[in-house]
């Protein structure tokens, strides 16, 4: 076995069998510390040493901590000044009286009366005994390890400090040792230089092998975020569908969030435990506030609507959106005739004031879709989804009746998870009800809508069991996620 000159000389040091920290061998042997590491790497491959982890709070006296040692703490010269008698604050003769005097104060050894200071029994007989702090300072000056409680208590006098810290260390194996004694340190170099040449040195020193199999710290690519991942794929198949892409603001006021979609004003879903109410003024859009108030409190043709008397001051409350369909309703809003038929898609963060906890957050991603066409029909809308979730790599999908304010017929979408063998179900969608089409687009056209969270899809696909991970961006889980790679 050929070893490189700094895991020679890293193995020699430790010839004598006595197990060393890095920071010790760093002074010791005046070597950078990485060099130290990957020597011990290849040390530990070829079985001539092992390197041992310890984690935990490494505590630091801090200045006034020191003081404290030397020459006691600041209660204790407090009391020592009283004991012959009480005096006034002015008179005490103490460069911490401020420290020392809230201290004493708290321990009960002085009481104070009309800035007069007396000594209590309590803290007389404290000159007898050793202060529990200074019992901690000493443990730290033995190497001693302390609880976090004990550590807390000198950190809050600011006598002390910790920090977690992990300490390696390294020590040589019999295997080791034997090879150390019968190996000679020569002198190697790594780069033929010109002097090199020029001098014919050359020819009298040793040219550093390269060690191909030498351990290397792992390289992790760059790559974007694995939610943003999923959206970008998702984004993908919708733009190969043939769809635009909508876009628009989080805050929305409720007249877009709600009223647009014929969502009645005393809906459950618009109180505030599901939504997020803003602290703002919000503007309606004057063009449709009547027409819609219309469908909200008549209705249209043969819909009677929800007869009560719609508020403007309601529809202007801003919100946090709830889902994404607000910007189908703007969509639909903005689309004259000449530009039918038309297909969109969206996708975007929505907010809900749930209860955190592992399967519920305060916000998810929804991915939202419209197509507008006069021939359209129910059994279009089943083969989008269809085609939509076969692209996810979901082959099986199902769909039953569902109930929701805007959109009649509705369904809920479930796929066939071939790996749960089992169900499970991604969202709603359905066809928009004439109360909303017709107020927005001016007539009543069939417009098919979807508009199902893909959380659900991210979580499974990572196999990630609590919802919060997807955003905790925690470094080691970053680097071990795998591409998404469905399709």
């Amino acid at each position: 076995m050929n070893l490189q000159p700094h895991e020679a000389k890293l193995l020699k040091h430790l010839e004598d069998g006595v197990e060393k920290s890095v920071g010790q061998l760093v002074d010791e042997l005046k070597m950078d510390q990485a060099a130290i590491v990957r020597a011990s790497l290849t040390l530990n491959k070829e079985g001539f040493a092992t390197t041992s982890e310890i984690s935990g709070l490494i505590a630091i006296i801090s200045a006034e901590g020191k003081n404290a040692i030397k020459y006691g703490l600041p209660e204790t010269h407090l009391v020592n000044e009283l004991k012959s008698g009480n005096k006034t604050i002015k008179n005490i003769k103490l460069k911490t009286i401020g420290i020392a005097l809230g201290v004493a104060k708290s321990k009960g050894y002085v009481v104070i009366d009309k800035c007069i200071l007396e000594a209590t029994k309590k803290g007389l007989a404290s000159l007898n005994t050793k202060e529990n702090e200074l019992i901690l300072l000493e443990k730290i000056n033995n190497d001693e390890k302390l609880e976090k409680s004990d550590l807390d208590i000198l950190k809050s006098r600011k006598l002390a400090d910790y920090t977690f810290k992990i300490v390696r260390k390294i020590k040589a194996t019999k295997k080791g040792i034997d090879f150390a004694k019968n190996t000679t340190i020569k002198e190697e170099v790594s780069k033929l230089t010109p002097d090199l040449i020029k001098s014919g040195k050359w020819k009298d020193v040793i040219l550093r092998k390269y060690n191909v199999e030498a351990p290397v710290a792992t390289v992790h690519q760059g790559k974007r975020h694995f939610v943003s991942q999923a959206t970008e794929y998702v984004r993908k198949i919708w733009l190969e569908m043939g769809f635009k892409e909508m876009t628009g603001p989080m805050i929305q006021t409720s007249f877009w969030n709600f009223d647009s979609l014929f969502v009645p004003q005393d809906h459950p879903a618009r109180e505030m435990q599901d939504t997020f109410f803003l602290d703002l003024t919000g503007k309606l859009d004057n063009k449709f506030v009547k027409s819609i108030k219309k469908a909200h409190e008549e209705g249209i043709e043969y819909s009677s609507g929800w007869q009560y008397k719609w508020s403007r001051e309601l529809a202007k409350k801003p919100v946090l959106r709830t889902h994404t369909t607000a910007l189908s309703a703007q969509t639909l809003a903005q689309l004259k005739s000449d530009d039918l038929p038309a297909k969109y898609f969206a996708i975007g963060r929505c907010f809900r004031n749930e209860a955190l906890d592992w399967k519920h957050l305060f916000e998810f991603n929804q991915v939202e879709g419209i197509v507008i066409d006069k021939d359209a029909n129910f059994r279009h809308l089943l083969g989008y989804m269809k085609e939509f979730f076969g692209k996810l790599g979901f082959e099986k999908a199902r769909f039953r009746p569902a109930y929701f304010p805007y959109t009649e017929m509705s369904m809920e979408v479930e796929v066939y998870h071939p790996k749960r063998k089992g169900w499970i179900e991604l969202g709603g969608a359905g066809m928009f009800r004439p109360e909303v089409v017709k107020p927005l687009l001016g007539e009543d056209i069939p417009v098919l809508a979807w508009g199902p969270g893909f959380d659900r899809i991210i979580m499974d696909y990572y196999k990630i069991k609590d919802i919060r991970d997807l955003y905790k961006n925690d470094i080691s889980q970053l680097r071990g996620m795998k591409q998404w790679m469905i399709g």
